[in-house]
């Protein structure tokens, strides 16, 4: 089982990631546990406010250190963390690789900054990774930890109904998928490879394997450099 502590200024915007579909249903199975702080809980002032303006002027404000490095620490006096995630645009890009790597530990804390950005001496004395979800700013970093859960969750044995199915996603072989199709076989004239009809395994997983490879070098030649 993995368990995700998850600390950010908006609660809210996590409460229907993890509360539908295959996260639910894996919370629900004792497979992985996700809990939520809310930062505001661990300010000391009186407003509970959690961020002020930056030293040295510019816009935009900052969240202050304190609500984070008490709410770490609480956590951290509980249990050991294998990673503490920062999500952040300039942290490295997420992969399966990595989502690969990260479902096998067992206690994983996640860190959402908002406005414009955290103290960087929360980064420098708590976080063990900085991740990203792609080359591109959002208002906070609660959206791209739910992704972040989502790609680990679904790879912990017991969650998919399918377990072979999270083998042969995209990217699990540095390679896209093949093209899938399901019923009917012939809508409006077209038609379903006739390959996929055959019952011949042998020769689907080759045919699978061929469009799989087109479709890389296609879309994302730099994934087979």
């Amino acid at each position: 089982m993995i368990r995700f502590d998850i600390l950010t200024v908006l609660p809210g915007l996590l409460e229907s990631p993890f509360a539908h579909s295959i996260l639910h249903r894996a919370q629900k199975k004792g497979l992985t546990e996700i809990h939520v702080y809310n930062l505001r809980d661990y300010s000391s002032n009186k407003h509970k406010s959690v961020d002020d303006y930056p030293y040295g002027g510019g816009s935009g404000m900052v969240m202050m250190i304190e609500p984070f490095a008490v709410c770490i620490e609480k956590l951290k006096a509980e249990r050991e963390y294998d990673e503490v995630i920062f999500m952040t645009p300039d942290g490295v890009t997420l992969n399966q690789g990595l989502a690969n790597k990260l479902s096998s530990v067992k206690n994983i804390m996640i860190l959402c900054g908002h406005y414009k950005g955290i103290d960087q001496r929360v980064r420098d004395l708590y976080v063990t990774r900085e991740m990203s979800i792609g080359d591109y700013v959002l208002s906070g970093g609660e959206l791209p930890a739910a992704i972040l859960v989502d790609a680990i969750v679904r790879l912990i044995p017991g969650v998919l109904s399918d377990e072979t199915s999270a083998l042969s996603d995209s990217f699990q072989d540095d390679m896209l998928d093949a093209p899938v199709y399901t019923r009917p076989a012939d809508w409006k004239g077209h038609k379903v490879p006739d390959i996929l009809l055959s019952g011949n395994t042998p020769e689907i997983e080759k045919w699978r394997f061929e469009q799989a490879m087109e479709r890389t070098k296609a879309r994302r030649p730099d994934l087979l450099e």
